[in-house]
């Protein structure tokens, strides 16, 4: 089954979510009904997961850890640590939600032929996405900086609990990325890695770290091939997310951006909802099933 969309003009439709589940669905519908489509999301998605966004409506300014900090030494490694201890409590219990459990079932009817994310809550892969590529790496994974040794970030937390026992009673903003906010982290013991004693980073890329070239390089084969790209909770504000949507509008890919707040791609979109990524990516999915069965 194929469906051409023939793109000469990019135009930016700006809808409200009931516009979207009526007249302007439609085109969104036709776009992805098609198959080929490639899904970019970011924090925005994971906010009905009760994950705070970075820069939505509302989010807290914030500092975070850049990996020039992180590697500084050891002040900076328990600052850090403190942190995520506090905020794994929150993140690591979170699911998935109607949006996640959508795009999920997009590739499951063979519409969705792979999914980029910005995040690094897992959460796409609890959902059951399985095209899927973590452009920053998920916080369950941890390294070693010394040694190359890979753990579980759930393993890691057993250790930090015994080493710290009453730490996750801090209470704290929770971030995307894991980290929460507490003020005094002098008294907290880091945990080492258990092979050589080194330096443990979560397997996620920090500010000021290069994301893999071979990640990059899997990303971008998928939007080469792609006959629409799909951004869904993205400020795009980090040129690691913009690149794509940069490459998919010059090899003439319609864009379709879902996002409450503005973007910097809003320019180049092809389809811009103004709306929250849960309501749209479920009406969507459920829209398409009977779609795809009766062509």
């Amino acid at each position: 089954m194929s469906v051409t969309v023939s793109v000469t003009v990019s135009v930016t439709v700006s809808v409200t979510v009931t516009q979207v589940r009526s007249d302007r669905l439609e085109a969104l519908v036709e776009l992805v009904r098609g198959a080929g489509v490639v899904a970019l999301t970011g924090a925005g998605l994971s906010t009905d997961s009760g994950i705070p966004d970075y820069r939505g409506p509302g989010a807290p300014a914030r500092r975070p850890i850049t990996y020039q900090e992180f590697v500084s030494g050891a002040q900076a490694q328990r600052r850090y640590w403190a942190r995520a201890h506090v905020g794994w409590s929150h993140l690591g219990s979170a699911r998935p939600n109607d949006g996640h459990l959508a795009l999920a079932r997009l590739e499951r009817l063979g519409l969705l032929s792979g999914l980029i994310t910005q995040n690094v809550d897992g959460l796409h892969a609890r959902a059951g996405s399985r095209r899927l590529v973590d452009l920053h790496g998920r916080v369950h994974d941890v390294v070693c900086l010394d040694c190359g040794e890979a753990t579980c970030r759930g393993a890691l937390q057993l250790r930090l609990d015994r080493l710290n026992p009453g730490w996750t009673q801090h209470a704290g903003v929770v971030r995307p990325d894991g980290d929460a906010e507490v003020d005094d982290t002098s008294a907290y013991v880091v945990a080492s890695c258990e092979r050589c004693g080194g330096r443990l980073k979560p397997d996620v890329v920090f500010f000021g770290e290069n994301v893999p070239q071979d990640r990059v390089a899997r990303c971008t084969a998928m939007v080469a091939a792609a006959e629409v790209l799909l951004v869904a909770g993205s400020s795009l504000t980090v040129m690691s997310g913009l690149r794509f949507v940069r490459q998919a509008v010059k090899a003439g890919t319609p864009v379709v951006i879902v996002n409450r707040g503005a973007t910097r791609g809003d320019d180049l979109a092809t389809l811009r909802i103004h709306a929250g990524c849960s309501e749209t990516l479920r009406t969507l999915a459920a829209r398409l099933p009977a779609r795809v069965v009766s062509t």
